[in-house]
């Protein structure tokens, strides 16, 4: 009789376990199911490759909204301390802690078209080494669909090593918050730039008026997430204070599939007194503008404030102003224009400052063919080819260098 019973009670106590080990799972699934959706979509598309100086390359898509409109409701953030405490509070619900940071970095883009009459929009990082993801995000909701590039150090993973820990592929859940460029099937793109102003790596701009707030690449993210052209994408940063990272300073180069492009740069009065950020004001130099383009088929910008007199009288280094000049020089011979992407890519390793031949990785509208490609393309591409995107595993990436090419007009 007593064994009768215990086994009652062992039976009803193994049901309640269930029960609970069930009930944790569905509240696991519930509060997380867009964390683990994301977190099982994370692959390796390249080895690191230590003769050529580079990290590995993985692939992430994003599932849901990742708090991005929760952010803006809140009025943004002011500072990374406060970015990284919203980020930890709403996707890992305050368990794990987040972090943000960055490097020095040399980075070099331009825009033009090719023969055949699409738009490109290349970029060099130009990191010694790093592990990078290529992240795609689809919110939906009225937000546009994206791909961009991040550097995962900017997110405390050791460059050094592969992602391959739970604890390590937990902080790229934040990915979607630290975008270096990308572009959105609106056909925008657009990337971030050191420029330099102050000492050192720079005065960070820190303007302060009663707008809500942003930092350097929440920009980035609102612009590729709700940009339908580069005159929205302008009028969006006017409506925040910006706030750069990582105790530096930054400016921005948006572009879209009309050919349209703009630098927007946060100044100050000239290059000796541009030490207090939170004076400087918004400028914007168009493609059709911009004095040291000398046409609007293609704009340039490396790592100098492009504002004209900002240097005047001044003996302060223009950054980058050799890899400026070298891939100025290089589209005016061609008014703008570059045989094909191939051609574009040349031109972007041509001033890659870690070997001076940097392998890159290419997105176009037609990748899903290529061997070296990541499918992206303007409005509509890559809602027609959203099943192609495995072809992401197909490119043979050897750094960190990056070309988007859309369908001009689309």
């Amino acid at each position: 009789m007593k064994h009768h019973s215990l086994s009652k009670v062992l039976k009803r106590l193994a049901c309640v376990l269930a029960a609970l080990v069930i009930a944790l799972a569905v509240a696991v699934f519930a509060l997380w199911h867009n964390e683990l959706a994301t977190l099982s979509s994370l692959k390796k598309l390249s080895d690191r490759d230590e003769a050529h100086r580079d990290g590995a390359v993985y692939q992430l898509n994003v599932s849901g909204g990742y708090y991005f409109d929760d952010f803006l409701a809140r009025g943004g953030a002011s500072t990374d301390s406060e970015l990284i405490s919203f980020i930890t509070q709403s996707i890992t619900k305050g368990i794990i802690p987040m972090n943000i940071k960055t490097s020095t970095i040399a980075c070099s883009a331009f825009t033009a078209d090719t023969q055949s009459g699409d738009r490109v929009f290349g970029r060099n990082y130009d990191f010694s080494a790093t592990n990078t993801a290529i992240v795609y995000t689809n919110p939906g909701k009225g937000r546009h669909a994206s791909y961009s590039t991040i550097d995962l150090s900017f997110l405390g993973l050791d460059k050094d090593k592969d992602v391959e820990s739970l604890g390590q592929k937990i902080l790229t859940l934040a990915a979607p918050y630290v975008p270096l460029d990308g572009v959105n099937d609106a056909g925008v793109a657009c990337g971030i730039f050191m420029s330099y102003q102050g000492e050192g790596k720079g005065t960070p701009t820190d303007t302060q008026t009663d707008k809500p707030d942003l930092t350097s690449t929440t920009l980035l993210r609102l612009i590729l997430d709700y940009a339908d052209s580069v005159e929205d994408a302008v009028a969006l940063a006017e409506q925040y204070d910006l706030h750069d990272s990582a105790s530096s300073c930054f400016h921005y180069m948006v572009a879209d599939s009309t050919g349209r492009s703009a630098v927007l740069e946060w100044v100050g009065a000239d290059a000796d007194h541009d030490t207090d950020g939170s004076q400087r004001q918004l400028n914007v130099l168009w493609n059709d503008t911009d004095a040291l383009s000398d046409s609007s088929d293609w704009q340039v910008v490396t790592n100098f404030i492009k504002a004209p007199g900002y240097y005047d009288g001044t003996a302060v280094e223009m950054k980058g102003l050799d890899r400026y000049e070298h891939l100025a020089a290089a589209l005016r011979q061609t008014n703008g224009v570059v045989a094909d992407k191939n051609a574009a890519m040349d031109l972007l390793a041509s001033v890659g400052r870690r070997t001076w031949n940097n392998d890159c990785l290419l997105y176009t509208s037609d990748a899903a063919d290529e061997e070296d490609s990541v499918d992206l393309g303007g409005r509509g591409i890559i809602k027609k080819k959203k099943k192609e995107r495995a072809g992401m595993e197909k490119n043979g990436i050897q750094s960190i260098t990056a070309m988007y090419s859309v369908e001009r007009g689309r």
